[in-house]
Protein backbone atom coordinates (compact mmCIF):
# COMPACT_ATOMS: atom_id res chain seq x y z
CA UNK A 1 0.00 0.00 0.00
CA UNK A 2 1.49 3.41 -0.94
CA UNK A 3 2.24 5.81 1.89
CA UNK A 4 -0.75 7.97 2.82
CA UNK A 5 -0.42 11.52 4.12
CA UNK A 6 -2.79 13.57 6.25
CA UNK A 7 -5.46 15.47 4.31
CA UNK A 8 -5.14 18.39 6.73
CA UNK A 9 -1.41 18.79 7.45
CA UNK A 10 0.24 16.41 4.93
CA UNK A 11 2.10 14.46 7.65
CA UNK A 12 2.69 10.75 6.84
CA UNK A 13 0.06 8.57 8.53
CA UNK A 14 0.85 5.82 11.02
CA UNK A 15 -1.24 2.73 11.96
CA UNK A 16 -3.91 3.21 14.62
CA UNK A 17 -6.17 0.15 14.23
CA UNK A 18 -4.71 -2.47 11.83
CA UNK A 19 -7.93 -4.51 11.47
CA UNK A 20 -11.44 -3.07 11.77
CA UNK A 21 -14.36 -5.16 10.52
CA UNK A 22 -17.21 -3.68 8.52
CA UNK A 23 -20.34 -5.07 10.24
CA UNK A 24 -22.21 -5.16 6.91
CA UNK A 25 -19.77 -6.69 4.41
CA UNK A 26 -17.55 -8.44 6.99
CA UNK A 27 -14.49 -7.07 5.15
CA UNK A 28 -11.66 -5.63 7.21
CA UNK A 29 -9.94 -2.27 6.84
CA UNK A 30 -7.13 -0.42 8.59
CA UNK A 31 -7.36 2.98 10.20
CA UNK A 32 -4.24 5.10 9.91
CA UNK A 33 -3.77 8.31 11.87
CA UNK A 34 -1.81 11.54 11.68
CA UNK A 35 0.69 11.82 14.56
CA UNK A 36 0.37 15.61 14.38
CA UNK A 37 -3.32 16.56 14.24
CA UNK A 38 -4.86 13.14 14.95
CA UNK A 39 -6.96 12.81 11.77
CA UNK A 40 -7.69 9.17 11.01
CA UNK A 41 -8.13 7.69 7.53
CA UNK A 42 -9.65 4.39 6.46
CA UNK A 43 -7.35 2.32 4.26
CA UNK A 44 -7.76 1.26 1.62
CA UNK A 45 -10.56 3.42 0.29
CA UNK A 46 -12.75 1.09 -1.83
CA UNK A 47 -12.84 2.05 -5.49
CA UNK A 48 -16.61 1.52 -5.51
CA UNK A 49 -18.18 2.76 -2.32
CA UNK A 50 -21.75 2.22 -3.54
CA UNK A 51 -21.41 -1.47 -2.70
CA UNK A 52 -21.12 -0.53 0.99
CA UNK A 53 -24.31 1.53 1.10
CA UNK A 54 -27.82 0.50 0.10
CA UNK A 55 -31.00 -0.45 2.01
CA UNK A 56 -29.10 -1.78 5.00
CA UNK A 57 -27.49 1.64 5.49
CA UNK A 58 -30.22 4.09 4.44
CA UNK A 59 -33.60 4.44 6.05
CA UNK A 60 -34.62 4.82 9.70
CA UNK A 61 -31.03 5.44 10.76
CA UNK A 62 -32.07 7.38 13.87
CA UNK A 63 -34.86 4.98 14.82
CA UNK A 64 -37.44 6.26 17.27
CA UNK A 65 -35.20 9.20 18.27
CA UNK A 66 -35.31 10.78 14.80
CA UNK A 67 -37.82 13.49 15.74
CA UNK A 68 -35.80 14.54 18.78
CA UNK A 69 -32.62 14.66 16.70
CA UNK A 70 -34.10 16.84 13.95
CA UNK A 71 -35.65 19.27 16.43
CA UNK A 72 -32.37 19.65 18.28
CA UNK A 73 -30.46 20.28 15.06
CA UNK A 74 -33.02 22.85 13.91
CA UNK A 75 -32.77 24.57 17.31
CA UNK A 76 -29.01 24.82 16.83
CA UNK A 77 -29.50 26.13 13.30
CA UNK A 78 -31.61 28.97 14.68
CA UNK A 79 -29.10 29.76 17.42
CA UNK A 80 -26.21 30.22 15.00
CA UNK A 81 -28.23 32.13 12.37
CA UNK A 82 -28.80 35.84 12.79
CA UNK A 83 -32.16 35.52 11.05
CA UNK A 84 -34.10 32.86 9.17
CA UNK A 85 -33.03 32.59 5.57
CA UNK A 86 -31.65 29.92 3.24
CA UNK A 87 -29.99 26.72 4.45
CA UNK A 88 -28.06 24.11 2.45
CA UNK A 89 -27.74 20.66 4.03
CA UNK A 90 -24.83 18.71 2.52
CA UNK A 91 -25.58 14.99 2.61
CA UNK A 92 -29.24 15.53 3.44
CA UNK A 93 -30.30 11.86 3.27
CA UNK A 94 -34.08 11.58 3.24
CA UNK A 95 -34.45 15.31 4.00
CA UNK A 96 -35.73 14.96 7.58
CA UNK A 97 -33.67 17.87 8.89
CA UNK A 98 -34.62 20.07 5.94
CA UNK A 99 -38.32 19.37 6.45
CA UNK A 100 -38.00 20.44 10.08
CA UNK A 101 -36.21 23.64 9.02
CA UNK A 102 -38.77 24.25 6.27
CA UNK A 103 -41.61 23.98 8.78
CA UNK A 104 -39.91 26.74 10.79
CA UNK A 105 -39.82 29.13 7.83
CA UNK A 106 -36.42 28.40 6.26
CA UNK A 107 -35.79 28.17 2.52
CA UNK A 108 -34.18 24.75 2.17
CA UNK A 109 -31.89 22.97 -0.31
CA UNK A 110 -29.99 19.70 -0.03
CA UNK A 111 -27.27 17.65 -1.66
CA UNK A 112 -27.25 13.85 -1.79
CA UNK A 113 -25.75 11.40 -4.25
CA UNK A 114 -28.34 9.31 -6.04
CA UNK A 115 -31.31 11.22 -4.68
CA UNK A 116 -34.41 12.32 -6.53
CA UNK A 117 -34.22 15.99 -7.63
CA UNK A 118 -37.19 16.78 -5.37
CA UNK A 119 -37.82 15.32 -1.94
CA UNK A 120 -41.22 15.34 -0.18
CA UNK A 121 -42.20 18.92 0.56
CA UNK A 122 -40.76 20.09 -2.77
CA UNK A 123 -37.23 20.25 -1.37
CA UNK A 124 -34.68 20.61 -4.21
CA UNK A 125 -31.72 18.23 -4.03
CA UNK A 126 -28.50 18.30 -6.07
CA UNK A 127 -25.81 15.67 -6.53
CA UNK A 128 -22.93 18.11 -5.98
CA UNK A 129 -22.29 21.07 -3.68
CA UNK A 130 -21.17 23.21 -6.62
CA UNK A 131 -24.46 22.62 -8.42
CA UNK A 132 -26.51 23.64 -5.38
CA UNK A 133 -24.49 26.85 -4.95
CA UNK A 134 -24.02 27.71 -8.61
CA UNK A 135 -26.29 30.77 -8.59
CA UNK A 136 -26.69 31.56 -4.90
CA UNK A 137 -25.10 31.64 -1.47
CA UNK A 138 -26.65 30.37 1.75
CA UNK A 139 -27.08 31.91 5.19
CA UNK A 140 -26.17 28.58 6.82
CA UNK A 141 -24.58 25.43 5.40
CA UNK A 142 -24.87 22.26 7.48
CA UNK A 143 -22.98 18.97 7.36
CA UNK A 144 -24.63 16.56 9.79
CA UNK A 145 -22.31 13.53 9.89
CA UNK A 146 -21.55 13.76 6.19
CA UNK A 147 -17.99 15.16 6.08
CA UNK A 148 -16.47 11.84 7.17
CA UNK A 149 -18.00 10.19 4.08
CA UNK A 150 -16.19 12.39 1.52
CA UNK A 151 -13.14 11.06 -0.31
CA UNK A 152 -11.57 14.54 -0.30
CA UNK A 153 -12.45 16.38 2.92
CA UNK A 154 -10.29 19.40 2.04
CA UNK A 155 -12.23 19.94 -1.20
CA UNK A 156 -15.55 19.32 0.56
CA UNK A 157 -14.89 22.09 3.10
CA UNK A 158 -13.61 24.41 0.37
CA UNK A 159 -16.87 23.92 -1.52
CA UNK A 160 -18.98 24.30 1.61
CA UNK A 161 -17.13 27.53 2.44
CA UNK A 162 -17.77 28.85 -1.06
CA UNK A 163 -21.50 28.15 -0.62
CA UNK A 164 -21.75 30.30 2.53
CA UNK A 165 -22.55 33.98 2.08
CA UNK A 166 -20.21 36.51 3.74
CA UNK A 167 -21.06 36.52 7.45
CA UNK A 168 -22.96 33.24 7.14
CA UNK A 169 -22.38 30.12 9.22
CA UNK A 170 -21.20 26.55 8.68
CA UNK A 171 -22.25 23.78 11.08
CA UNK A 172 -20.23 20.56 10.93
CA UNK A 173 -20.98 17.47 13.03
CA UNK A 174 -18.69 14.42 13.02
CA UNK A 175 -17.97 11.50 15.37
CA UNK A 176 -15.17 12.47 17.76
CA UNK A 177 -12.30 10.05 17.17
CA UNK A 178 -10.41 11.74 20.01
CA UNK A 179 -13.25 11.42 22.53
CA UNK A 180 -13.61 9.05 25.45
CA UNK A 181 -15.87 6.64 23.55
CA UNK A 182 -13.35 6.22 20.77
CA UNK A 183 -10.48 5.77 23.23
CA UNK A 184 -12.38 3.28 25.41
CA UNK A 185 -13.61 1.00 22.63
CA UNK A 186 -10.91 1.29 19.95
CA UNK A 187 -11.62 -0.85 16.89
CA UNK A 188 -15.02 -1.90 18.35
CA UNK A 189 -16.31 1.68 18.55
CA UNK A 190 -19.78 1.81 17.01
CA UNK A 191 -19.15 5.11 15.20
CA UNK A 192 -16.07 3.95 13.25
CA UNK A 193 -18.38 2.47 10.58
CA UNK A 194 -15.67 1.59 8.06
CA UNK A 195 -15.46 1.95 5.12
CA UNK A 196 -18.39 4.37 4.86
CA UNK A 197 -16.53 6.66 7.26
CA UNK A 198 -13.41 7.39 5.24
CA UNK A 199 -12.06 9.89 7.78
CA UNK A 200 -12.09 10.02 11.57
CA UNK A 201 -11.81 13.51 13.05
CA UNK A 202 -10.39 14.81 16.30
CA UNK A 203 -11.12 18.31 17.54
CA UNK A 204 -7.65 19.46 16.50
CA UNK A 205 -7.90 18.06 12.97
CA UNK A 206 -11.37 19.50 12.37
CA UNK A 207 -10.31 22.89 13.75
CA UNK A 208 -7.26 22.99 11.48
CA UNK A 209 -9.33 22.04 8.44
CA UNK A 210 -11.93 24.75 9.06
CA UNK A 211 -9.46 27.53 9.83
CA UNK A 212 -7.43 26.56 6.75
CA UNK A 213 -10.43 27.72 4.71
CA UNK A 214 -10.82 31.06 6.51
CA UNK A 215 -13.66 29.96 8.76
CA UNK A 216 -13.70 31.38 12.27
CA UNK A 217 -14.80 28.81 14.83
CA UNK A 218 -17.28 30.38 17.25
CA UNK A 219 -18.24 27.41 19.41
CA UNK A 220 -17.93 23.67 19.99
CA UNK A 221 -20.50 21.18 21.20
CA UNK A 222 -19.44 17.75 22.37
CA UNK A 223 -22.49 15.53 22.12
CA UNK A 224 -25.67 14.67 20.32
CA UNK A 225 -27.41 13.11 23.27
CA UNK A 226 -29.17 10.09 21.78
CA UNK A 227 -26.29 9.31 19.39
CA UNK A 228 -23.76 9.48 22.20
CA UNK A 229 -25.80 7.43 24.69
CA UNK A 230 -26.39 4.74 22.10
CA UNK A 231 -22.74 4.84 21.07
CA UNK A 232 -21.69 3.87 24.60
CA UNK A 233 -24.28 1.08 24.74
CA UNK A 234 -23.64 -0.50 21.34
CA UNK A 235 -19.86 -0.18 21.57
CA UNK A 236 -19.89 -2.04 24.90
CA UNK A 237 -22.09 -4.76 23.41
CA UNK A 238 -19.71 -5.08 20.45
CA UNK A 239 -17.02 -6.18 22.88
CA UNK A 240 -19.09 -9.01 24.38
CA UNK A 241 -21.06 -10.30 21.38
CA UNK A 242 -19.63 -11.94 18.26
CA UNK A 243 -22.13 -10.23 15.93
CA UNK A 244 -21.62 -6.43 15.92
CA UNK A 245 -24.40 -3.83 16.09
CA UNK A 246 -27.15 -6.30 16.94
CA UNK A 247 -29.08 -3.83 19.12
CA UNK A 248 -28.80 -1.04 16.53
CA UNK A 249 -30.00 -3.28 13.70
CA UNK A 250 -32.89 -4.60 15.78
CA UNK A 251 -34.08 -1.15 16.88
CA UNK A 252 -33.88 0.32 13.37
CA UNK A 253 -35.43 -2.67 11.57
CA UNK A 254 -32.28 -3.62 9.68
CA UNK A 255 -31.36 -7.24 8.88
CA UNK A 256 -29.01 -9.04 11.25
CA UNK A 257 -27.44 -12.48 11.27
CA UNK A 258 -27.94 -12.68 15.03
CA UNK A 259 -30.42 -15.27 16.25
CA UNK A 260 -33.28 -14.68 18.72
CA UNK A 261 -31.05 -15.47 21.70
CA UNK A 262 -28.41 -12.91 20.70
CA UNK A 263 -31.09 -10.28 20.05
CA UNK A 264 -32.71 -10.92 23.42
CA UNK A 265 -29.30 -10.74 25.12
CA UNK A 266 -28.56 -7.44 23.35
CA UNK A 267 -31.81 -5.93 24.62
CA UNK A 268 -31.15 -7.17 28.15
CA UNK A 269 -27.55 -6.00 28.30
CA UNK A 270 -28.40 -2.74 26.56
CA UNK A 271 -31.09 -2.00 29.15
CA UNK A 272 -28.61 -2.67 31.93
CA UNK A 273 -25.99 -0.45 30.27
CA UNK A 274 -28.39 2.44 29.63
CA UNK A 275 -28.02 4.28 32.98
CA UNK A 276 -24.22 4.07 32.84
CA UNK A 277 -24.29 5.25 29.23
CA UNK A 278 -26.32 8.33 30.18
CA UNK A 279 -23.80 9.14 32.90
CA UNK A 280 -20.83 8.54 30.61
CA UNK A 281 -22.38 10.80 27.97
CA UNK A 282 -22.85 13.64 30.46
CA UNK A 283 -19.34 13.26 31.89
CA UNK A 284 -17.59 13.03 28.51
CA UNK A 285 -19.48 16.09 27.21
CA UNK A 286 -18.55 18.02 30.35
CA UNK A 287 -14.89 17.12 29.76
CA UNK A 288 -15.13 18.11 26.09
CA UNK A 289 -14.46 14.51 25.06
CA UNK A 290 -17.88 13.31 23.88
CA UNK A 291 -18.76 10.93 21.09
CA UNK A 292 -19.73 13.76 18.73
CA UNK A 293 -18.09 17.02 17.72
CA UNK A 294 -20.18 19.92 16.40
CA UNK A 295 -18.27 22.96 15.20
CA UNK A 296 -20.05 26.25 14.55
CA UNK A 297 -17.94 28.44 12.28
CA UNK A 298 -18.53 31.74 10.51
CA UNK A 299 -17.37 33.04 7.16
CA UNK A 300 -15.66 36.41 7.10
CA UNK A 301 -17.65 39.31 5.70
Amino acid sequence: MPEMTCSVCQTPLAPRHPRVRDPQSQQTFAILACPDCGLGATAPQPADLSAFYGPRYYGNRHGFTARLCMRRRADLLERVARERGAVLDIGCGDGSFLREAQARGWTVTGTELGSEPLLPGGIPVFAEIGEAARDRRFDVVTMWHSLEHFRDVDRAIAQARAAVRPGGALLVAVPDAGGLQARCFGRKWFHLDVPRHLFHFTKDSLARLLTKHDLVIESWRHQESELDVFGWMQSALNWVLDEPNVLFNSLTGKPTAAGPGARALSYALGSCAFPASVGATALSALLGRGGTLIASARAAR
